[in-house]
């Protein structure tokens, strides 16, 4: 697994804000909310309003060509990342709110949508959102007849199978599981295992920065 650095508190004026790196994979999550529904007629009256909206840099990667805002593979991922930050969040504490998450990618290497949600997930926790569980995520694939845990972007554009998967580790729940192609049954039984291992670890990890900065918290208010 490549290495994994996290930092919370990086956009100011925000709610909640997160960057995560996965190897040369560098992402920034920022949270609004709960706040008041700005479209009165998506409005929920049992549960907050989750939205995700899921953007790259420009310069994220070597590929200078322009992306519109909202291309096809922007708005998959906002999607994906919203449904799966929606299983964690206890929306039904909060109705008739709104909560908005913002990603963007600053650097691409492979693995952009694992660190999107764990970036999401330190910036729901930043932001005191209620959360059932955190939501960790890694990528695992089988290149060359050897499973590979967290690929990079030359891995995976080798062709091989990728398996994209996020849980709730202390509930041993699966919220997003993505492959890009068929495997045979026991080779996606090694895969899967794999990439729950890489998600528990970057659990441990993210536990760890919370502890972190929750001890900062109280020394910063004198407790």
């Amino acid at each position: 697994m490549r290495q994994i650095r996290a930092e919370i508190g990086v956009v100011a004026k925000a709610d909640g804000s997160a960057m995560f790196e996965m190897g040369n994979t560098k992402v920034v999550a920022a949270v609004y909310g709960p706040r008041v529904v700005q479209n009165r007629s998506q409005q929920l009256n049992a549960n907050a309003l989750v939205r995700c909206e899921y953007t790259m840099a420009n310069f994220s990667t070597g590929d200078r060509m322009r992306k519109p805002k909202g291309d096809r593979r922007s708005t998959e991922i906002s999607l994906v990342i919203r449904q799966t930050m929606e299983e964690c969040i206890l929306t039904n504490l909060m109705p008739r709110s709104q909560i908005d998450i913002f990603v963007q990618v600053l650097q691409a290497d492979g693995g952009t949508r694992s660190a999107c949600i764990n970036a999401a997930t330190l910036a729901l926790a930043d932001a005191g959102i209620p959360m059932r569980d955190i939501v960790t995520s890694c990528s695992a694939g089988y290149l060359n007849s050897t499973p590979l845990l967290d690929l990079n972007y030359i891995e995976d554009s080798a062709g091989g199978a990728d398996v994209t998967l996020g849980i709730m580790p202390k509930l041993d729940t699966v919220t997003l599981l993505q492959m890009d192609a068929k495997l045979s049954l026991d080779t996606f039984e090694n895969v899967m295992q794999l990439a729950i291992e890489g998600c528990k670890a970057v659990a441990d990890y993210i536990r760890e920065i919370l502890l972190e900065n929750t001890k900062q918290l109280q020394y910063r208010r004198g407790t």
